[in-house]
């Protein structure tokens, strides 16, 4: 009787598996849509911001120090005239173009020599 009904079971399953011959694929549902999703798939691309290419503190020919950031591209760096003072955003084209400012503000040159020109002054040589 047992091996009847182990017969009978196994013919039932073996029945139910050959219906479905299409393989199986997951069916995903969403239960909580994003309601920003087509304006994120249409959005421009985004540009991050550039990476710090190196920090220097610099000896200008009158003695003075300038301490500047450098970032990747060469198209932007932070100035300050004093270690802990305001700092000045020059932005260019970059490249071989000045990185200029607001007020006067200009600066040329790679991380271990630059000419700087700065508000009320004229151009001065620095260098690493």
């Amino acid at each position: 009787m047992q091996k009847l009904a182990f017969l009978s079971l196994a013919a039932s399953l073996f029945a139910l598996a050959a219906c479905n011959s299409e393989p199986s694929k997951p069916q995903v549902i969403d239960s909580n849509p994003d309601p920003m999703a087509s304006q994120l798939a249409n959005a421009a691309p985004v540009e991050l911001p550039p990476a710090i290419k190196a920090d220097k503190t610099m000896r200008c020919k009158d003695g003075s120090l300038v301490y500047v950031t450098f970032f990747t591209g060469d198209k932007q760096a932070v100035v300050r005239t004093e270690k802990n003072g305001t700092p000045t955003m020059l932005k260019g084209e970059g490249g071989t173009a000045p990185l200029t400012a607001d007020g006067g503000w200009k600066l040329t040159g790679s991380p271990t020599d630059i000419e700087i020109t700065r508000p009320g002054k004229g151009a001065l040589s620095c260098h690493a």
